[in-house]
C-alpha cells in the first residue's frame, strides 16, 4: 500500500483542535455577551425595568367621587345617586373591536343607537384608557351571560356606578335641572385630573350651577392586574371626598301643588320667600322626566319633547319673556308717587278711552265704558289703563326706566337661578340701537301698563313683587338654603349685588301695599272673588298680555289656534298683606283672565303655605268666569 494512502492522524487531531477552539471561542464569546446583556438588565438597568414590570402589573387608577345628595327645605331627597350596571368596553386592550362588538351583540340586547352612541363616544376626543360604555341598566340574565363568556372578551367588563336618579322627575325638573355624560366642549373645559373617572357632569339648573361642590374630589387606588388587563387586587388606595350634599328652599308639596294647579294648561308659578328671598317653588308646565337624560336620551324621546308644541323643555319660569301687563302697575304707582307725577288723592277722568292730543289715536281701556273718575288707590284696585297711560305719560321713559330698573326688570338679579333670562326693560337709547327709531310719547302709553316692548319673566315678576312685599327692601332670589358640610353658606353663595330701594316718603309702600288688598278684598277689586273667605288679607294685582300671532312655520287645528291667541293670564301678590312670607307669581299662557285663571293659582299656592296641606281639600278649579276683572 503507497504511503499516500496513510491517514494523517496528526494533521487531522491539529484540524480538530483547531476547530474546536474556534468552536469554544464563539462560545465563550457568546457566553459573555449573554453575561453582560444579562448584567446591563438585571444591575445596571435594573431599576428600569422593574418599573415597566410594575406598570405592566400595577395600575394607578381614579375613583370617581360620591355626587352630593340635593334635598328640600323639609329634608326630602330630590336628587340621589343609584348603581346601574353597565357593560364597558377600553378600546386599547381590544384587538379587534368589531368582532367584540358583534360578540357583544349576540349576547346581550343592543339597539343600533347604543352602537351609534358608542361609535361617537369613540371618535371624541377622551382620556386613554377610559372605558367607554356600550349600554346600560344590564339585568341579572345580561350580566352572568358576560360572566361565563369573560374569557373570550378583553377589554369588556361590567362596571357598576353610581348614576343620578331623580325621584320626582317632571316636579324637579326645570327647577334642579339634569346632569349628563361629559361631552367634547365639557372635556376641553373642566380639569382632567379632578374629573379623571368621572363621567357626568351638571348640565343645568342647580346641578350645573354647583357642580363643583356638588363633585367632589378625586380620588386614586394602584391595583393589580393580569395579562388581560383586569383586575386582581387593590394594592394600596386614597379614598375621594364626596361632594357636598344642599338644602334648597324649595318646598316639594308646594312644588307639587304649582304642578297640580296648572294641570293640563301651559304657564308657570314661582313663589318665593320675600324676607330671604328663597325660592318655595320654581314650576313650568308642562315638565319633562329629567331621568331620561342622565345616561342619554333616545333620538326618538329626545325628538318627541323638542317639536312637542307645549314646549316641555322649555323652562317658562326663567326663561319665558313675556309683556307683564298690569301686573306692574304697582311699582309703575311707586314710580308715579316718587317722581312727583301724581299723589294719592290726584283723581284722573276714565272715559274709556286715552288719547294724547285731541282727535289722536285712542289707546282703550280694558273697561268699554271707562271707570269714570278715579283715585290711585282706585286705579290699581280697578286696573284703571286710563290712570297709568296719563302718569306714564307724564313721567317719560327715563323715569320709568329709572324705576323699573330698581324693581330687578331687564336684568338677571338671582343669585344661584342658572339659566335665567333678563327680559326687556325698553330705553331711548335702545329703541334708537334696535330699531333706528326715536322713542315715542305712545310708545310711553304702552309702557305704562306693562305692553309695547316691556318683556319680563315670571321670575321677575315674582322678585318686584317680593321687593314691594318688603317695603323697598331687596332679596335676591336663590334656591339654596344651606350647604350640609364644612363649607359656611356664605362662602358658597354668591355675594347680594342689589341695594334696598328708598323712596322720599317710605310710607308710599304701605300706601301701594293697601291698594293691591283693595285688589284682592275691595269692593270693585278685579280679584276680589279669588280671595273670599279667607281668614288673612293678602295683596295682588292681576293682568293680561296680549297674544297677535303665530309663527309662520307652526300649524296647529283651527281649535288649538283660536286657543293660542288668547290673552296670557298673570297675576302678582303676596299674603299676609302686614306680614308677608310668600310672594307669588303666576302665568297661564292663553288663559284670558288674569282674575279668573291666574288669581284663584296663587290663592291656593297661599292657602297652603300659610294654612297648610290639608289632603282633602277640594281642587282648585282655573278659568272660571271673573266680573269686574281682566
Amino acid at each position: 500500500m503507497p504511503w499516500g494512502d496513510f491517514k494523517d492522524t496528526a494533521a487531522e487531531r491539529r484540524l480538530f483542535q483547531r476547530r474546536a477552539l474556534v468552536v469554544f471561542g464563539f462560545v465563550v464569546l457568546m457566553l459573555g455577551a449573554l453575561i453582560a446583556r444579562m448584567y446591563q438588565l438585571q444591575v445596571l438597568e435594573h431599576e428600569t425595568y422593574t418599573t415597566l414590570s410594575d406598570k405592566n402589573r400595577v395600575q394607578v387608577q381614579s375613583v370617581a367621587p360620591t355626587r352630593g345628595l340635593i334635598y328640600d327645605r323639609n329634608g326630602t331627597l330630590l336628587a340621589e345617586n343609584r348603581p346601574v350596571f353597565s357593560v364597558t368596553i377600553v378600546p386599547e386592550r381590544v384587538s379587534d373591536l368589531d368582532q367584540t362588538l358583534a360578540q357583544l351583540t349576540e349576547l346581550l340586547s343592543i339597539s343600533e343607537e347604543d352602537l351609534e352612541r358608542f361609535q361617537r363616544r369613540l371618535s371624541e376626543p377622551r382620556r386613554p384608557y377610559q372605558e367607554l360604555p356600550l349600554r346600560y341598566d344590564l339585568n341579572e340574565q345580561e350580566i352572568a351571560a358576560l360572566a361565563v363568556h369573560r374569557h373570550e372578551l378583553p377589554g369588556v367588563e361590567v362596571s357598576a356606578e353610581l348614576v343620578r336618579f331623580y325621584p320626582y322627575g317632571e316636579t324637579t325638573s326645570h327647577a334642579l335641572g339634569y346632569v349628563g355624560r361629559i361631552n367634547r366642549e365639557e372635556l376641553q373645559r373642566i380639569d382632567p385630573v379632578n374629573y379623571a373617572g368621572t363621567n357626568y357632569i351638571g348640565k343645568s339648573g342647580i346641578e350645573y350651577f354647583y357642580e363643583e361642590k356638588l363633585h367632589g374630589r378625586v380620588g386614586y387606588q394602584h391595583v393589580e392586574t393580569n395579562a388581560r388587563g383586569r383586575t386582581l387586587r387593590v394594592l394600596e388606595r386614597e379614598n375621594p371626598i364626596p361632594g357636598e350634599d344642599l338644602r334648597l328652599h324649595l318646598d316639594l308639596q308646594l312644588q307639587k301643588l304649582a304642578y297640580q294647579l296648572l294641570d293640563g294648561r301651559r304657564g308657570a308659578v314661582v313663589a318665593l320667600e320675600p324676607k330671604t328671598g328663597g325660592l318655595l317653588a320654581l314650576a313650568s308646565v308642562p315638565g319633562f322626566d329629567a331621568n331620561l337624560f342622565v345616561t342619554g336620551i333616545s333620538v326618538a324621546a329626545y325628538r318627541e319633547l323638542s317639536t312637542s308644541h307645549d314646549k316641555p323643555l322649555f323652562n317658562r319660569a326663567l326663561r319665558g319673556q313675556y309683556p307683564p301687563g298690569s301686573t306692574v302697575k304697582p311699582m309703575m304707582a311707586i314710580a308715579a308717587l316718587d317722581s312727583g307725577v301724581t299723589t294719592r288723592e290726584r283723581v284722573v277722568w276714565d272715559p274709556g278711552y286715552f288719547q294724547l292730543q285731541s282727535g289722536g289715536r285712542r289707546y282703550r281701556d280694558w273697561k268699554r265704558g271707562g271707570h269714570g273718575w278715579v283715585d290711585l288707590t282706585d286705579a290699581i284696585a280697578e286696573s284703571c289703563d286710563i290712570y297709568f297711560y296719563d302718569a306714564a305719560v307724564r313721567m317719560g321713559i327715563d323715569t320709568m326706566h329709572q324705576y323699573m330698573d330698581m324693581f330687578g326688570f331687564g336684568q338677571d338679579t338671582s343669585l344661584d337661578v342658572s339659566g335665567a333670562l333678563s327680559g326687556l326693560l325698553p330705553s331711548r337709547d335702545w329703541k334708537r340701537a334696535v330699531r333706528n327709531e326715536p322713542w315715542y310719547p305712545g310708545d310711553s302709553v304702552n309702557m305704562g301698563i306693562g305692553q309695547g316692548f316691556m318683556l319680563a319673566t315670571p321670575l321677575q315678576l315674582a322678585t318686584a313683587t317680593a321687593v314691594v312685599a318688603n317695603r323697598g327692601r331687596w332679596a335676591q332670589p336663590r334656591l339654596l338654603m344651606d350647604v350640609v358640610g364644612d363649607d359656611p353658606l356664605v362662602e358658597v353663595l354668591p355675594p347680594p349685588s342689589r341695594e334696598n330701594v328708598m323712596l322720599n316718603n317710605q310710607d308710599d309702600w304701605e300706601f301701594v301695599a293697601d291698594a293691591m288688598a283693595e285688589v284682592m278684598h275691595g269692593r270693585r277689586g278685579t280679584a276680589r272673588r279669588a280671595a273670599q273667605g279667607a281668614p288673612y288679607r293678602m295683596a295682588g294685582k292681576t293682568g293680561t298680555a296680549q297674544v297677535f300671532s303665530l309663527a309662520q312655520d307652526e300649524e296647529y287645528e283651527e281649535e288649538e289656534i283660536r286657543e293660542r291667541l288668547r290673552d296670557h293670564a298673570l297675576f302678582v301678590g303676596f299674603a299676609p298683606l302686614d306680614d308677608p312670607k310668600i310672594a307669588v307669581a303666576v302665568i297661564v299662557e292663553n288663559g284670558g283672565s288674569g282674575s279668573g285663571t291666574a288669581a284663584p293659582v296663587a290663592r291656593a299656592m297661599f292657602d297652603a303655605w300659610l294654612l297648610g296641606f290639608p289632603e282633602d281639600k277640594e281642587p282648585v278649579v282655573i278659568g272660571a268666569h271673573q266680573e269686574g276683572g281682566e
